[in-house]
């Protein structure tokens, strides 16, 4: 990014002055340590520090991080003399007299004080607070926050300070930050604590060369902290707080491009041959053409399949852009080339719908498939695992279960890991690690039906290759989506024995009860027989759902698959794999308990023929957010756009899921707000660790330090490079 461009990004703001902190408290107290306990700070007993726990917590530097969520303008203060009736101000003045007063109510009393300035006196009115009577003298300076009521002639005090003997306008005046607090840690209680901290705040070191820092004009460290929690000025917090989020997610793209680096390094992969006559023919032989974006994503696969570093490649589509194709492509490479191939699913159910799916696409290409299910017992088992062992089976299809334990691959060349989004940087570490024999480590093509936005791709995912499947395959309609409200049920109900009758077919999917698995088969069973023997009395139903044996539920889907059952009545196993093209409902129970990326993945297991389809959500939504979401469905149907509606609903904290995934949690960076600013954290990113791969540059190792604190456990790997 050119400097131009770097300040447009922060247009308008003006570097901080040096703001000259103390570097010793009033106190005493002068920490050395962002990773001291919080207990060490003067005041804060075992109990104090078990409760600030609950606000994440247990570290000075825990503390300072802790950033407020918005300030109180107490800048203007007002004379006595010009107080207005009903005003809220702030007042400096001083005690003249001090009482505690016992009122008739019996568990009211006041502390009233008469105060001054140089522009006249008036009444001070504390209730409940007898312990000021104590505290007050005449001739103390106060700093008074409160509300003038004119027709009594008393000034309601809701805070105050006095001054000389406290923070010195810590709570009253200026911007006064105002913090996530519980109920035995306060807000003034913070306040208090991060006063104390101004001398650490004034000894942090910047992680952030001095270069890029005057390039894209931005202030130290130490002063943008402070600038955080005590501004002087509105816009001295907002260039803070711009120059603390380019901070967290430039050392978030630092980490995520070193530990490619060190996989890149680290790692030796199968150089595969050019695509030969199995590829090719598995091409031809499909009832379709690929599309444009299906034949450059395989494109690019096959760039990286011939190269010696393996290949780490992220496939996204939308629910029925074809990215089984181009996984099976992937797969076929390796297996031409003499080499097995895996592909890995996040659950068992998951991955038998894709060895069905599989098993249809590959028929009579002679290759040999093997599902990997702990269903498989004894003698099976163990022809399986021998089979894997002396490479007579050439692909391979289970959970993580295919890389741990004693399963063994006699050539793995390819691993192709489904729903990619419930793995992270660390599971892909371990991934590597694991299905790593005899020295070489698998090419690997991540993929997911859950469209992701282009921010968190460059958050999740900054250490992949991205390929993107945007066009539909030639034929797909849209689907449409309607809410169904309870009064509305019967008629929806006609609607779809309208659809029976005209020879479609129907999915009805129950919505996932957490109590336990065998109370949510028990519900589905319910709801199968409910429906057919009312709705869909005279209508053949069947039924699926995860716990049915693997025999059983390939029948279900046989059935369903060849017209003979109507309406299957389903758990969300559906949500994967399945493809009925006569298929043109689907109805979801409870749609409210679902999450839009869910939702979408059910919605796309219709609209797969020539027949136009439905979705039909039934649910009355009880939250903001479920209206929002299944609004959303009605009116979307591009499911990256339902992405970046899904992440402004939910913000990063769910979507991310930063604890599964092993990157920090984001404290300010909010990824659609500030997608430019991520830009340009990627763009410097990657300029330094192109000149400095192993961050080992004098300039270099207070980045590196502060990486690894922010990564914690997850960032091992770079303490190898």
């Amino acid at each position: 990014m050119t400097k131009a461009r770097c300040l447009t990004v922060f247009a308008g703001m003006a570097p901080l002055q040096i703001r000259k902190l103390p570097r010793t408290s009033k106190s005493g107290f002068n920490p050395r340590e962002l990773g001291d306990p919080l207990i060490t700070l003067p005041g804060v007993g075992p109990a104090l520090a078990t409760a600030a726990h609950k606000l994440g917590l247990q570290t000075l530097g825990d503390l300072l991080f802790h950033f407020p969520h918005r300030h109180e303008d107490f800048t203007v203060q007002k004379e006595i003399g010009k107080l207005k009736w009903g005003e809220e101000a702030t007042v400096r003045c001083r005690v003249e007299k001090v009482a505690l007063l016992q009122t008739r109510r019996r568990n009211l009393r006041l502390v009233k004080s008469m105060v001054r300035d140089g522009t006249g006196y008036m009444e001070a009115v504390w209730y409940n607070q007898d312990y000021l009577a104590g505290q007050l003298t005449s001739g103390d300076e106060l700093i008074l926050r409160g509300t003038y009521e004119g027709g009594t002639g008393v000034f309601k005090v809701r805070s105050h300070e006095l001054l000389g003997k406290q923070s010195g306008g810590l709570h009253t005046l200026g911007y006064v930050p105002v913090y996530p607090t519980t109920e035995k840690i306060s807000v003034k209680r913070l306040r208090g604590w991060l006063g104390m901290m101004r001398p650490l705040m004034a000894q942090l070191a910047d992680p952030l060369a001095s270069s890029l820092r005057a390039e894209l004009g931005l202030p130290w460290r130490a002063d943008a902290i402070d600038a955080m929690h005590f501004p002087r000025t509105l816009d001295e917090f907002k260039l803070a707080e711009r120059r603390l989020i380019f901070e967290e997610l430039y050392l978030m793209q630092v980490g995520l491009l070193s530990h490619r680096r060190h996989f890149e390094k680290e790692r030796r992969g199968a150089a595969l041959g050019a695509a030969g006559r199995l590829t090719c023919d598995f091409i031809r032989g499909l009832p379709f053409s690929l599309t444009s974006d299906q034949k450059s994503v395989c494109k690019e696969i096959s760039g990286d399949l011939q190269k010696a570093a393996p290949m780490q490649r992220l496939l996204q589509g939308d629910v029925g852009s074809g990215k089984t194709v181009v996984a099976v492509y992937t797969m076929l490479r390796a297996v031409e080339d003499g080499r097995q191939a895996a592909l890995m699913a996040p659950t068992e159910v998951l991955a038998e719908q894709h060895y069905f799916s599989l098993e249809q696409m590959l028929l009579g290409s002679g290759m040999r498939l093997a599902l990997l299910s702990s269903r498989l017992k004894g003698v099976e088992r163990a022809e399986l695992l021998q089979g894997l062992a002396d490479g007579s089976i050439d692909i391979a299809i289970g959970t993580h279960a295919l890389i741990q334990g004693d399963v063994d691959f006699r050539r793995l060349a390819v691993v192709v890991v489904d729903e990619q989004h419930r793995f992270g940087v660390e599971q892909r570490e371990e991934l590597a690690v694991k299905a790593t024999r005899h020295g070489v480590t698998p090419h690997v093509l991540h993929m997911t039906a859950t469209p992701i936005p282009r921010t968190l791709a460059l958050t999740l995912y900054g250490d992949l290759d991205v390929s993107v499947i945007e066009s539909m395959p030639s034929g797909r309609r849209r689907i449409k989506t309607w809410l169904v409200p309870e009064a509305k049920r019967a008629g929806a109900y006609g609607f779809i024995r309208e659809q029976l009758d005209a020879g479609r077919q129907c999915y009805v999917v129950c919505p996932l009860i957490e109590e336990s698995e065998a109370v949510e088969v028990k519900a589905v069973e319910g709801e199968a027989e409910r429906l057919a023997a009312t709705e869909f009395r005279g209508y053949r139903v069947g039924l699926l759902h995860g716990q049915l044996p693997v025999a059983s539920k390939q029948e279900a889907m046989r059935l369903f698959a060849a017209g003979d059952t109507q309406v299957l009545v389903t758990t969300t196993v559906v949500e994967v794999g399945v493809d009925v093209p006569n298929a043109t409902v689907m109805v979801v129970e409870e749609a409210d308990r679902f999450g839009l990326a869910q939702l979408h993945q059910l919605r796309g297991r219709v609209g797969r023929g020539l027949h136009e389809s439905f979705c039909l959500l039934f649910g009355d939504p009880r939250t903001e957010q479920a209206e929002r979401r299944l609004e959303a469905m009605t009116t979307t149907a591009d499911g990256f756009a339902l992405a970046d509606i899904d992440l402004e609903i939910r913000g990063e904290g769910q979507l991310f899921g930063t604890r599964q995934s092993g990157l920090p949690d984001l404290r300010l960076a909010r990824l659609i707000r500030d997608l430019e600013v991520l830009k340009m954290a990627r763009r410097k990113a990657e300029g330094l660790v192109a000149a400095d791969p192993e961050l080992g540059k004098p300039e270099n190792a207070l980045l590196k330090d502060e990486i690894r604190r922010v990564f914690g456990d997850s960032v091992k790997w770079l303490d190898r490079v």
